[in-house]
């Protein structure tokens, strides 16, 4: 299983896109503008897309693929590509994106019995077969409802898996989770704002280095912990912020472009 980082910057700026993971050139996990680094013979190898929740950085790039792939799917027999989110997330799509006001319907379009894009909702401990990977879908905490991912290649939780926390603050709930996966290589865990912005983290449902549970030093030895949702130019007082704080194992940002394989 391989997993490409196309974007994972908390915020747009030259050389930073919003968050998208590709995962076997085939699934999409969430859609910001990074998805916008492929070209377009590698967006039409695009079947499912998972989306962690509503909020923009996260879902924009998703009316412009299914424009973009719309032709290519109808000519070529593909179907529909399989968009799973949270019900609540499914229905700010529906009202607000796919309105035939702000978007066309692509849910409803080249022909509403064979369109672009298909909408599914999900829920937190749904455990989902999507081709040829498992997906948990994981609880997040977030201002809106939020889920995170983990993800395997095969039918087996067994298999070497890659995580996803979302866009989250404190989430006591996601450790005993992680520790039920056997072979955890990766834990993608958000962190958005210095030690300096900690009130703003709080009261908009996210991370900072002082906001982190003590049971990140829990996880497994074996595995890596990188970070992911940084606002541009953030980097180097986060970094300072976690010297401060002692933690023992690596804790590095994701870059676009960046590979897992698994």
């Amino acid at each position: 299983m391989e997993i490409t980082v196309l974007g994972c910057a908390g915020s747009m700026a030259a050389g930073h896109h919003t968050t998208a993971f590709l995962v076997d050139k085939t699934m999409l996990i969430d859609a910001g503008s990074g998805l916008g680094t492929l070209t377009i013979e590698a967006m039409q190898h695009i079947d499912h897309v998972l989306l962690s929740h509503a909020h923009l950085d996260h879902v924009l790039g998703l009316p412009l693929l299914a424009d973009a792939v719309l032709r290519h799917r109808a000519e070529t027999g593909r179907g529909p590509i399989q968009v799973h989110a949270l019900p609540e997330t499914v229905e700010v799509l529906k009202a607000h994106v796919f309105n035939d006001r702000l978007w066309p319907d692509f849910t409803r379009l080249p022909r509403a019995d064979a369109p672009v894009l298909q909408l599914h909702p999900i829920r937190i401990g749904d455990q989902l077969q999507l081709g040829s990977h498992g997906v948990w879908v994981l609880p997040a905490r977030h201002v809106v409802p939020c889920a995170g991912f983990a993800v395997w290649q095969g039918d087996s939780m067994c298999a070497p898996s890659w995580a996803y926390s979302g866009d989250t603050g404190p989430n006591p709930d996601i450790w005993p989770l992680l520790q039920q996966l056997p072979d955890l290589r990766h834990w993608v865990m958000e962190v958005a704002f210095s030690d300096q912005d900690a009130e703003l983290a709080r009261i908009s449902g996210h991370h900072c280095p002082s906001s982190w549970d003590e049971a990140l030093r829990g996880l497994p030895p074996s595995t890596q912990v990188h970070l992911t949702h940084l606002k541009p130019g953030e980097w180097p007082a986060v970094q300072a912020d976690l010297k401060r704080r002692g933690f023992d194992r690596p804790l590095l940002p994701l870059f676009s472009g960046q590979r897992f394989t698994l």
